[in-house]
């Protein structure tokens, strides 16, 4: 009973304090920012998003890490095809030809970029061997539709030997190496060496970059999504970004932007996406501002889990540059672009 008391009493702790986060947001502050290097990332659901914005938006995204995540348009607007995209059917793996014919449609149509915007775009692409939420034969079929898109084989890196479940992987936090379990967030070594997923896939996209803090100069600040985003696109009130003292002082700064995954926004997992994957201390010392968007569970519109849009709960248009979570999520980038 008293073990029950005490868990009621952290979750009212929680949602308290992520209350008073989302009362005490501001709007999102403009900074001097870079736009020729705008990047993306995320795990799972945040995947998919990631590999959508890279697509819809590759004029002005130099590349993209995508973890446990299927090809762009994969569920082609029907729920239905979430097994086959997630991997999940045996010997039925997604089609990324269909994939790569259907964005050529829409870039015809100008509702998405150029596809040969992505000759130069630099992509990372992981999946662990012991993830059984996206199996590997559906982020074999990410990796084959960004080459039968366009993107060279020296641009594109992907690892998928690590034996690690359904998770972000941090250098020191989260769950062993192989779980497939909340916060989805795993450490794994690779021989002797704690594996630094952020940083891998930020040098990917990026190249040499120097090494990451000790510790972060920089600072989190929760911002007000509603200015960008109704409730009806199933966003959250209130959005997250790491901000390096750099940028705060004025340096022309990178954008990078991290999806977390299903069950895994800050409602749910508190702090541990946006502070403890690693990211920000890469941002640190790289002049990189980190942009941690944020998507809750709803009823309406029915997303119970708190999915990145990869299947069209928004609205048909969802892999579209008109599609409502795509749409907020590059007015955030703009406005960090946008030199006070």
């Amino acid at each position: 009973m008293k073990s029950l008391r005490s868990a009621a009493i952290c979750a009212l702790a929680v949602t308290f304090a992520f209350t008073r986060a989302a009362l005490a947001a501001n709007a999102l502050p403009p900074y001097h920012g870079d736009p020729s290097q705008t990047s993306v990332s995320g795990l799972s659901s945040g995947a998919f998003m990631a590999v959508q914005y890279q697509v819809a938006y590759s004029g002005s995204v130099v590349g993209a890490g995508v973890v446990a995540g299927g090809p762009y348009y994969c569920a082609a607007g029907n729920i239905l095809n979430a097994t086959i995209c997630m991997g999940q059917v045996p010997f039925v793996p997604p089609n990324p030809a269909l994939m790569v014919t259907a964005a050529a449609g829409f870039a015809s149509l100008n509702q998405i970029d150029p596809l040969s915007n992505l000759k130069k775009a630099r992509i990372y692409v992981f999946s662990g061997t012991k993830d059984t939420v996206v199996h590997q034969q559906a982020v074999d079929a990410t990796v084959s539709f960004f080459e039968e898109a366009g993107v060279p084989q020296s641009n594109l890196l992907y690892v998928n030997s690590v034996p690690a479940g359904h998770a972000f992987i941090a250098p020191s936090f989260g769950n062993v190496c192989s779980d497939n379990a909340p916060p989805y967030i795993n450490h794994c070594a690779i021989g002797k060496k704690k594996y630094d997923q952020a940083g891998a896939l930020l040098k990917q996209i990026y190249g040499t970059l120097n090494p990451p803090a000790h510790s972060l100069s920089g600072r989190i600040l929760p911002f007000d999504q509603r200015e960008f985003a109704t409730s009806a696109t199933g966003m959250a009130d209130t959005g997250f970004v790491y901000v390096p003292k750099s940028c705060d002082q004025g340096a022309a700064c990178k954008v990078h932007v991290a999806f977390h995954g299903c069950k895994q926004s800050a409602a749910v997992v508190g702090d541990d996406f946006y502070a403890n994957t690693g990211y920000n201390y890469w941002a640190d010392t790289n002049n990189i501002i980190v942009l941690y968007p944020q998507v809750n569970a709803s009823t309406i519109p029915f997303n119970p889990d708190g999915c990145w849009d990869w299947f069209g709960y928004t609205g048909q248009d969802y892999a579209l540059k008109s599609g409502s979570q795509l749409t907020a999520v590059h007015a955030m980038v703009g406005r960090l672009l946008d030199k006070p």
